[in-house]
């Protein structure tokens, strides 16, 4: 209102000062002219100086992204020597082109970091994205399955990683499960521990039956991870931190034994996800410090940075365990292990639910593998 009153004298003020010289006039149009083309020159040098800022802070982001991104453990994979079954049916593999397979390795090690071969990998699960939809299935591979471990030799499919690292892993996955697995992500128990809680714990509803085998594996897990906690009093959902919800992932004396476990860190993941899609920047930059050196991956840094705006809309819908068919049994020097009962149907099954293909035909080297097994088991 104030600058209308003033737009309204200044035009009295003009109409009543009519008779003026033109001289006078031109002089003030020409100083009104020189005053607007000097604004005009500094409102343009604050527009690129504007510009010049909002690029050099994006330069600095990006190279604040990528330094930290170096952090990763990045072991030599040869993808040369990741095993990918050369029968696998070309419509099998143009309906697996539609997804972006990734290995995922939790560690059994004692010695926080030390992410390669000479650890047995407790917990391997492939995380399936349906490029289109976003969608991610998770599966985990019992790691006391009897597979072929790419050499020729049957054990429990957990010794791969012990033997040949994620190399060897990798290959194992894909030559027993018709799948082309290249990319892969390892942590241990101080990796899990530390995100959790910095993210500030997750919510987990502990039953009777899990809450003094829980209480028992905190012992172990904070004398690793070097992280105090304290024992739960009660059951029913609660807020788990890091030590607490580790442990919870490695309880397997209760009902159901190692496939109720893997179930449990499947639930751990999930909450993991959901919790930190909820996450400040604060929080998310306090896990990138802390926690990518404990991470190992054969991703590059421009891959991830690609990846990376994509993952926000990711949703897990469905989680399953592997294999499908099973019993639990003794097979020879080998001890207690998991046996697929008929690995090719199992493994027919497990395309079915990841990629929707119900046309899929196990390849030659899937059906000798599962012959062995039968050979060696019985079942």
């Amino acid at each position: 209102m104030a600058k209308e009153t003033m737009k309204k004298t200044g035009a009295k003020k003009s109409s009543s000062k009519r008779s003026a010289s033109s001289g006078s006039a031109s002089a003030s149009s020409r100083k009104k002219g020189s005053s607007r083309k000097k604004a005009a020159r500094k409102k343009k040098r604050f527009i690129i100086f504007g510009v010049e800022i909002f690029l050099l802070l994006v330069m600095v982001a990006g190279f604040y992204v990528v330094r930290q991104l170096d952090r990763f453990q990045r072991p030599t994979v040869d993808p040369e020597k990741v095993k990918i079954n050369e029968s696998i049916a070309e419509e099998t593999v143009q309906t697996m082109s539609g997804y972006t397979n990734v290995a995922l390795f939790g560690l059994d090690t004692r010695i926080a970091g030390q992410l390669g071969k000479g650890n047995r990998s407790d917990t391997m699960i492939i995380a399936s994205i349906n490029n289109d939809t976003k969608e991610v299935r998770l599966v985990s591979v019992y790691r006391d399955t009897y597979l072929d471990l790419t050499n020729g030799k049957f054990n429990k499919c957990n010794g791969a990683y012990s033997a040949g690292g994620p190399e060897q892993a990798i290959g194992m996955l894909n030559k027993n499960l018709d799948l082309d697995i290249q990319y892969y992500m390892s942590v241990d128990f101080a990796a899990l521990t530390e995100t959790i809680d910095l993210l500030g714990g997750i919510y987990i509803d502990v039953d009777e039956s899990e809450i003094g085998h829980l209480n028992n594996y905190t012992v172990e897990t904070s004398k690793v991870t070097g992280v105090e906690t304290q024992k739960l009093t009660q059951t029913g959902l609660q807020l788990l931190d890091g030590v607490q919800a580790t442990s919870y992932c490695r309880i397997r004396y209760t009902a159901g034994d190692d496939f109720k476990r893997t179930e449990r860190q499947r639930e751990v993941i999930m909450e993991i996800v959901n919790t930190a899609k909820k996450a400040n920047i604060t929080q998310i930059n306090e896990i990138i410090n802390a926690v990518f050196s404990k991470i190992a991956t054969n991703y590059t840094n421009e891959q991830l940075l690609q990846m990376a705006p994509e993952m926000i809309g990711y949703d897990i819908v469905d989680t399953q365990g592997f294999p499908f068919d099973k019993v639990a049994g003794s097979v020879k020097s080998k001890g207690s292990c998991v046996i697929p009962v008929n690995l090719a149907e199992n493994v027919k099954q497990l395309h079915e639910y990841l990629f929707d293909n119900y046309d899929y035909t196990p390849s030659e080297t899937v059906q000798e593998i599962s012959d062995q097994i039968t050979k060696d088991t019985g079942y």
